[in-house]
């Protein structure tokens, strides 16, 4: 998809990967672009600097995605293609995380894909077009060591993607999930503070969020479903679906290592 004459929306907007990508759809001359986030003063700023309308929203809440999607087919008509980008870090450590911190991450990181899903795709499938960009992680494929919600919301993240992929692929709806490692964010910025999730972040490199957004831009063009920012990743994938126990006893050494 060429993104020139497009309507454009993108949730968690105002920093990291959001704002880089709403800088970049911004150079791509779309008819309409809309930025989202939690944060009103930082999208404001972001819309500031892309001519682009900034809309406040808290997507764990469907209704505020409905709410979304009504200010962005306003402002420029039927969404074309619609970034599901915003996301949250989690607690730290596994079962013992609180239920309500895991009920948001989950909201966040897994339910606003689906709930946009379910606004958007009535109306894509009628047209035959239309595109659902959505944020996972290396995690999702991979895992978070430090984070076991983390991890599952992110795992569930890629299996919403896929479904959707295989689902109305042939109904003319294009599907892509991006699945970044390290990048240069705020995000990344609290995860470096666990030394445990530091020896797995930093074990490729970091790279900066408009390096995301020019790999994203050519996925797009390409219209490919999984993109990966760090190469590294896609060896990463094939060696734990080769050889599961071998890449289980290395992430158990890494662990072990960055505990001592």
């Amino acid at each position: 998809m060429e993104l020139r004459d497009r309507n454009l929306v993108i949730t968690g907007a105002a920093s990291g990967i959001g704002r880089a990508l709403a800088e970049r759809f911004a150079a791509e001359a779309p008819r309409a672009l809309t930025v989202a986030d939690l944060d009103l003063p930082g999208v404001e700023a972001v819309a500031r600097a892309t001519g682009a309308q900034a809309v406040r929203a808290d997507v764990s809440r469907e209704e505020e995605i409905q709410a979304l999607i009504a200010r962005a087919l306003e402002a420029g008509g039927e969404i074309d293609l619609f970034f599901s980008n915003a996301g949250v870090p989690g607690p730290a450590g596994g079962p013992e995380a609180a239920d309500a911190e895991f009920e948001l991450a989950w909201r966040v990181n897994v339910m606003a894909h689906i709930w946009a899903a379910r606004a958007l795709l009535p109306g894509m499938v009628a047209r035959g077009d239309g595109y659902l960009l959505s944020t996972a992680s290396a995690a999702g494929l991979l895992m978070q060591v430090s984070a076991m919600p983390y991890s599952v919301t992110k795992h569930a993240a890629v299996a919403v993607a896929e479904w959707l992929s295989v689902t109305y692929g042939d109904a003319g709806v294009k599907v892509s999930c991006l699945c970044p490692q390290a990048v240069r964010t705020p995000m990344l910025e609290g995860a470096l503070e666990d030394p445990v999730a530091a020896a797995a972040l930093l074990s490729d490199d970091v790279i900066e969020p408009a390096e995301v957004a020019e790999t994203v831009i050519a996925a797009i063009r390409e219209e490919r479903f999984l993109i990966l920012p760090h190469a590294a990743v896609a060896g990463h994938m094939a060696l734990k679906g080769a050889e599961p126990e071998r890449w289980l006893r290395g992430m158990r050494r890494l662990v072990r290592g960055a505990r001592g």
